[in-house]
């Protein structure tokens, strides 16, 4: 995490959150009390903004600035809105094609997985505010500069997010172990949205349940499950496969 891509201080994190900055999330020193710290949480309520207790060594590893006991970190990008980007391509005259994230978290995998969609076509990438990956320098860096040009849409919640889509007119297929038909066996025609989720817990069951449809990547060896990004690439390839085919019939 590089210094430029954080504001350091109670009064300057105050400021940006004033001047409505985005913000990723707020640490917080464990033991930080007085009236900024005060002002500080004044200021917080009613705004989707994480904030993290955490050991005064963690912010000192961060950084060797006067941080305060406060760490805020900016996104390197400026995100979008899912309600905007789907009237946007419709309009086009296109089926959207979305990749929604559950619970990834690591910079080099979402930066991987925005460099596949950017090269298929996809229309955005949706993250949750919580629980998900900071889209720093890394991020932009491992997505070969995917991230400038790919829309990333940070909403409230997947869970939204998907019941959003499925208002809109968009199927959603989750991939999940738990799923029984193959991943080339579903048809994904009209307007599609992915959901991944992260390796060690998967797609979570409250968002399974509500998707249209569940689908499995096979595996035959013994390691339990493919890399995010990897198994990303391989179901946003099937959708622009079957998608080439139907335009070329």
């Amino acid at each position: 995490m590089k210094e430029n891509e954080m504001v350091f201080g109670i009064r300057a994190v105050i400021e940006a959150i004033q001047a409505d900055k985005e913000i990723d999330k707020i640490l917080v020193k464990r033991e930080l009390q007085g009236d900024l710290s005060r002002e500080l949480f004044e200021v917080l309520k009613g705004r989707d903004i994480p904030v993290q207790r955490v050991p005064a060594e963690r912010l000192d590893r961060l950084t060797r600035k006067n941080h305060q006991g406060v760490i805020a970190f900016i996104p390197a990008i400026t995100y979008e809105r899912l309600e905007n980007i789907i009237p946007f391509v419709y309009e086009q005259g296109k089926n959207p094609f979305i990749v929604l994230l559950d619970g990834v978290t690591d910079v080099r995998n979402f930066g991987a997985i925005a460099r596949t969609c950017e090269c298929a076509g996809v229309d955005a990438i949706v993250i949750p505010s919580r629980g998900s990956v900071t889209v720093n320098a890394d991020a932009i860096k491992t997505s070969a500069g995917a991230l400038h040009v790919l829309p990333v849409c940070k909403e409230k919640s997947i869970t939204e997010a998907i019941r959003f889509l499925q208002a809109s007119g968009v199927k959603v297929y989750a991939a999940s172990e738990k799923a029984f038909e193959n991943y080339t066996a579903v048809k994904y025609d009209g307007p599609v949205a992915i959901v991944m989720g992260a390796e060690d817990t998967g797609v979570s069951m409250d968002n399974l349940r509500i998707c249209d449809s569940m689908v499995k990547i096979p595996q035959f060896g013994t390691i339990g499950s493919l890399n995010v990004s990897v198994a990303s690439s391989i179901l946003i390839y099937e959708v622009v496969r079957q998608r080439m085919n139907e335009q070329a019939q």
